[in-house]
């Protein structure tokens, strides 16, 4: 699933997975290079993020950038800056037998959705592993 507006663009994946599966995984940093295709590790004091935590990240190009988690609404919604840029927002909502779970990127990097769609179709594979099942 793909929204575009002026100002972004979303790619978003449904899940027959509860909301709490799918936001325990996008928030637990030692999951992050399970599923993030540009995230080699982590460094953060404390394993999942809230509002206000700060960071590093290994990037695919094996260099360490600082992160900030900017606006945090606990259970649904997660956005952060990296290397003082603002990146990708974590939306996940409701739904019926599960959620969707969306990456709202900045326009200008609207590229990006396809690494973010890489990202969707990873935890996909997290959720199903999980369950012991291949959906």
């Amino acid at each position: 699933m793909i929204k575009i507006s002026s100002t972004r663009i979303s790619v978003g994946q449904f899940y027959h997975a509860p909301p709490l599966v799918v936001w325990n995984l996008i928030t637990d940093t030692a999951k992050w290079p399970i599923w993030g295709p540009t995230v080699k590790g982590v460094q953060l004091p404390e394993r999942f993020i809230r509002n206000g935590s700060k960071g590093r990240v290994l990037t695919v190009f094996s260099i360490w950038v600082p992160f900030e988690i900017v606006k945090f609404e606990d259970g649904c919604f997660w956005s952060w800056k990296v290397a003082s840029i603002s990146a990708t927002g974590h939306l996940i909502q409701p739904s019926d037998g599960g959620c969707n779970l969306w990456f709202e990127i900045p326009i200008i990097a609207a590229p990006y959705f396809v690494v973010c769609q890489v990202a969707l179709n990873r935890i996909q594979n997290l959720i199903s592993e999980s369950a012991g099942t291949n959906r």
